[in-house]
């Protein structure tokens, strides 16, 4: 497989490092890169040619990663029109949509969308992937090889759901470090110096992280399971439940799916 990365960022960097150290030899990868510094990173570590534009070398790829940032993108692809054959294009931009980075493109179709989160850049992300029609099962196959470079995937058939997937998987990272520093914060009001409330709170997440992953009962199983009747984690949790947590999550949720697909309409205005 031969591909070149629009953008050497963290996430470009990630998906590099990634495919490396599944075998992928760094002679198959390019990065346009418009920063020199970044450039000269990405070869020293990875051994990747990188180049400030598109010459007929980084054209000559089998798969596009657009790895710009949104409002950046339609400008960053304007040399690519009517320079595209059958190439895969592979767009990692949260909100960008297939219509529109198509149209940037000059009608190319073959363009899968997807959304990583951050701990892809440690190997344990989650992306949500969706292929435009004109994508055929071996691009789909390749767009999946690529993604799951960095940890896990989810194929979704309505464009749409990838503002879902925004906000639970995308945006999901925030939340689950929101928990952790309100832990951390009780840890403290407890009498815990920083140092020990950290590490509670940061050990209990990702201990019961764990458990749930390698566990095949659901979370409410194992959530009964830690609660005795008339118990202190009762306690706790019937007073998460007066505040009405539950809902708030939901809702915190919807709002970033909301959000996502107001970005995607401003994102892809003329």
């Amino acid at each position: 497989m031969r591909i070149t990365f629009l953008g050497g960022g963290n996430m470009a960097s990630a998906l590099i490092g990634g495919l490396r150290e599944k075998g992928f030899s760094a002679a198959g990868m390019q990065v346009v890169e418009r920063n020199g510094e970044v450039r000269d990173a990405l070869t020293e570590r990875f051994g990747v040619r990188c180049t400030d534009s598109f010459d007929a070398a980084s054209l000559n790829c089998e798969v596009l990663a657009l790895a710009v940032k949104p409002q950046q993108m339609r400008e960053a692809v304007a040399p690519l029109i009517g320079k595209l054959e059958a190439q895969l294009v592979v767009s990692i931009a949260a909100g960008l949509r297939v219509a529109d980075i198509a149209r940037w493109l000059g009608g190319h179709q073959r363009i899968v969308r997807t959304m990583p989160n951050t701990p892809a850049l440690i190997g344990a992300g989650i992306t949500g992937l969706y292929a435009a029609p004109g994508v055929d099962a071996e691009q789909r196959q390749l767009a999946d090889t690529i993604l799951t470079a960095v940890g896990s995937t989810i194929w979704v058939e309505d464009e749409a759901q990838v503002d879902a997937v925004t906000a639970i998987s995308g945006s999901g990272p925030a939340y689950v470090f929101y928990f952790i520093e309100a832990l951390e914060s009780a840890a403290l009001e407890l009498g815990f110096d920083l140092p020990s409330a950290r590490k509670l709170a940061l050990e209990t997440t990702l201990g019961a992280a764990r458990l749930a992953a390698r566990s095949n009962d659901a979370p409410a199983v194992l959530r009964e399971r830690v609660t005795s009747k008339g118990g202190t984690t009762e306690a706790a949790l019937r007073s998460l439940e007066n505040d009405a947590v539950r809902a708030a999550i939901s809702r915190a949720a919807k709002a970033a799916a909301a959000r996502g697909r107001e970005l995607g309409e401003q994102l892809g205005q003329d």
